[in-house]
């Protein structure tokens, strides 16, 4: 059974009410015959948002990552990844076993970004000892860390420097997007607190900032089905002739569907009436992490047990020391609560918080309480 309050992703989101009707009235063909109609729109849609000649819907955002190196890479080839990147530590492998493509992983700084002067030294001579480096790839956001915009775009410069092809994991590129497009509040509302802050960027503004992103890749991979809240699917977006090429490699892993506008409608509306909300989850992640905060200084049992980082985008991370951790698990649980948790070398666990469309002010409110009640009893 799913948790009451649910901070384990930002993929277990549902449709609404909205949505679901728009996937009821969507108009459908056969999509592996390339004419289901809002398949169409939505390709269409997405790559004029963000700049691309073409985009191709597949069932996930691994199926796109997965394809994005397959038709740009050939067998036996090289990419340089980031040791925390999902093409690299989440995807089971599927670029070497299903594309023989060979990792290169370089490590991931505090900041998400990859050193670029250690991604040119790695690049490979051309020489038959070695594998052919052809592709450099980011994630934003990665560990709900937003890569800076000059940094994308120096990224981008060192691929046509030596000849890469540049790909973005994007599967939250809309709230790097969201993000980025924040502005400086020129006044401040009375009774606001000093801390600097900012205003909420309109859809439009997050369009712009999303574009500016991807401006600097080759291709990018886009999820529709974590914070932007459809049900299911992915785009990938790139040249015409690498989503052709995307269309074959699509059907042989087993991603052509047929009558899938119905997904597909659930995509486009997310992208007409989602964006502007992601901003929201930012804020209550900010808000939950002040939470966390407080109770980490605060008398009781968690005092001095967590360590929480900045929530930049929807994510919190928090170590929770391990003389705390269990008790704190199995009240999380008793009282309907759900985050990830992963274990580290201490015995500590770092657990992610992701807040989402289906996890509101109210939520946050109440899990606090709850993490609050459990610092005063196991005291």
């Amino acid at each position: 059974m799913s948790p009451r309050i649910d901070f384990r992703s930002d993929t277990v989101t549902r449709p609404t009410p909205a949505m679901r009707d728009a996937m009821l009235s969507a108009q459908v063909g056969d999509d592996v015959f390339g004419d289901d109609p809002t398949v169409l729109e939505l390709q269409s849609e997405a790559a004029d948002m963000l700049g691309f000649e073409a985009a191709l819907f597949v069932p996930s955002g691994t199926q796109a990552n997965l394809i994005a190196m397959m038709t740009q890479c050939a067998r036996g080839e090289e990419a340089i990844l980031g040791q925390q990147s999902h093409a690299y530590r989440w995807e089971s492998g599927g670029m070497a076993v299903l594309g023989s493509i060979q990792p290169q992983p370089l490590e991931n700084g505090h900041d998400g970004t990859i050193d670029l002067a250690q991604v040119a030294a790695t690049i490979k001579p051309d020489d038959p000892h070695f594998a052919h480096t052809r592709l450099f790839g980011l994630e934003n956001t990665i560990g709900g860390k937003v890569l800076p915009l000059n940094y994308l775009q120096a990224a981008g410069a060192l691929c046509q420097r030596y000849g890469l092809i540049a790909h973005l994991d994007g599967a939250r590129l809309m709230n790097a997007a969201a993000q980025t497009a924040q502005t400086p509040r020129t006044e401040r509302l009375s009774g606001e607190p000093g801390a600097p802050s900012t205003t909420a960027p309109d859809a439009a503004a997050i369009r712009a900032a999303a574009k500016a992103i991807c401006a600097p890749f080759d291709s990018v991979s886009l999820c529709l089905s974590k914070g932007l809240g459809a049900p299911v699917g992915s785009l990938l977006l790139a040249r015409r002739e690498v989503i052709a090429r995307g269309v074959r490699i699509r059907k042989m892993l087993g991603g052509g569907m047929r009558q899938v506008g119905i997904l597909a409608a659930a995509g486009r509306y997310a992208l007409a009436h989602h964006l502007e909300r992601l901003t929201l989850d930012h804020r209550n992640a900010e808000r939950l992490a002040e939470g966390f905060k407080a109770l980490s200084i605060r008398p009781g049992a968690l005092a001095h047990r967590l360590t929480v980082e900045p929530a930049q985008t929807n994510m919190v991370f928090v170590t929770v020391d391990a003389v705390v951790a269990p008790a704190l698990a199995a009240h999380l649980q008793s009282h309907g609560v759900g985050c990830s948790g992963f274990p580290l070398v201490d015995g500590s666990i770092r657990q992610r918080w992701v807040t989402h469309l289906d996890v509101d002010a109210t939520d946050v409110d109440e899990t606090l309480e709850i993490l609050a009640k459990f610092s005063t009893i196991a005291a």
